[in-house]
């Protein structure tokens, strides 16, 4: 499409942007560029290309014109200035921490964030004087408690991974500038369909797309979305030189699964809508999270900061971690498997899967409990995701 995609909604952009047809060809899918390098007409241009005075390709490590498709669609989803995409998810964040911090920088960040994206601060950039303090963010004050005058970045994840909860985005945003401090928001368990950080005052959207953006547990990617081209600038040369760039052909399918992303986040929705109350209502279930229901703690959060509640549940099986194994062993609809936002249905323990790799101390104070269970709802029928949990409930 060559008109303006700001005047339709999030869901006929997500079918639209990026979907250029061909100049060359006229075909509507759009061409997998699987080259990594461009020829130059003459020494002139390659020379401006290089110095920047000449837009153009010039080796797909810094650029592709199926991954440029890529990050022009999730940027208009996103209303941000444009895309930068990543090999994964965890390539967006270090990318963004390597580029925008230094050595006696301090990062604030959501207690209860994907796992290894809090690991490799505490482990790994901290080896580089960079410091960090993760901290409740749904508590305003724990944030304002935890910056420094070397605090540079804020880092929130909502809804949080796997605890689903919510922090909210605007008031954060505004402490975060108060204090100088830029603020990064991962979005990836609502996707731009679901919340939009930029209208809210977020300087920079990090997705891992190997979840809702692709949606069908095949690709690996991740994205990263900043407000200005400024921050694009600053940020790009450290995904260049880092290598976090992305293949053309994995570009190529994580296109063809943003058609459908509007469509899969609201039929699992739906269905979540209908799963977390059956959850919530069982004898089996200590406590049940998800945005949807009244009991959630930020539900009101939830209805005035999102589009809906999305389709992530945790919630604890009675009889902790031993009960909550054999649910998931039980379970025969339902994919035992980390990950999330895929067309099926994942189901997996959170302490010993994803966020083994933290301490129990840590764990816990993050809401991390031991019989903790997160399912990522999926587009198959309710009825039989209730009937499944109904028969491995039985056997618990």
């Amino acid at each position: 499409m060559s008109h303006d995609l700001k005047k339709y909604s999030r869901i006929t952009q997500s079918i639209h942007a990026g979907q250029h047809v061909d100049e060359a060809t006229g075909a509507v899918a759009p061409p997998i560029f699987q080259t990594s390098t461009f020829a130059f007409s003459d020494c002139r241009q390659g020379a401006d290309r290089f110095a920047g005075a000449e837009d153009g390709f010039i080796y797909t490590r810094m650029g592709n014109p199926t991954v440029a498709r890529l990050e022009e669609a999730v940027a208009t989803l996103e209303g941000g200035a444009a895309g930068l995409a990543t090999g994964s998810g965890m390539g967006a964040f270090c990318t963004v921490i390597f580029a925008l911090m230094n050595a006696g920088d301090h990062l604030v960040g959501t207690s209860s964030v994907y796992g290894p994206s809090r690991v490799v601060m505490e482990r790994d950039f901290s080896r580089f004087g960079i410091e960090s303090t993760f901290v409740d963010t749904s508590d305003l004050d724990a944030v304002r408690a935890a910056l420094r005058p070397s605090t540079t970045l804020v880092f929130v994840e909502t809804p949080a991974n796997p605890t689903v909860v919510l922090s909210d985005l605007q008031a954060i945003a505004e402490i975060a500038h108060e204090h100088g401090a830029l603020m990064l928001v991962d979005n990836t368990f609502a996707s731009p369909i679901l919340q939009r950080p930029f209208e809210l005052g977020t300087d920079i959207v990090m997705h891992s797309m190997t979840k809702f953006i692709n949606g069908h547990t095949d690709v690996v990617a991740g994205m990263i979305v900043p407000s200005t081209d400024e921050l694009r600038a600053r940020i790009k040369p450290a995904h260049s030189y880092l290598g976090a760039c992305m293949d053309p052909h994995q570009a190529w399918l994580v296109l063809r699964g943003l058609k459908t992303l509007a469509m899969r986040v609201r039929t699992a929705q739906d269905n979540a809508r209908r799963v977390a109350p059956f959850l919530e209502a069982h004898p089996k279930v200590e406590w049940v999270r998800y945005p949807g229901l009244d009991s959630h703690p930020q539900h009101e959060l939830a209805e005035r900061q999102m589009d809906g509640p999305g389709s992530l549940i945790s919630f604890e099986v009675k009889g902790g971690i031993e009960a909550g194994a054999r649910l998931l062993d039980n379970v025969e609809l339902m994919t035992l498997a980390v990950s999330l936002g895929g067309i099926e249905t994942l189901i997996q323990h959170p302490p010993s899967m994803t966020h083994a790799a933290m301490s129990r101390e840590d764990r816990l104070e993050a809401g991390i409990t031991d019989g903790l269970v997160r399912v990522s709802i999926g587009c198959e029928d309710a009825d039989d995701l209730i009937g499944d949990l109904e028969q491995a409930f039985a056997k618990v």
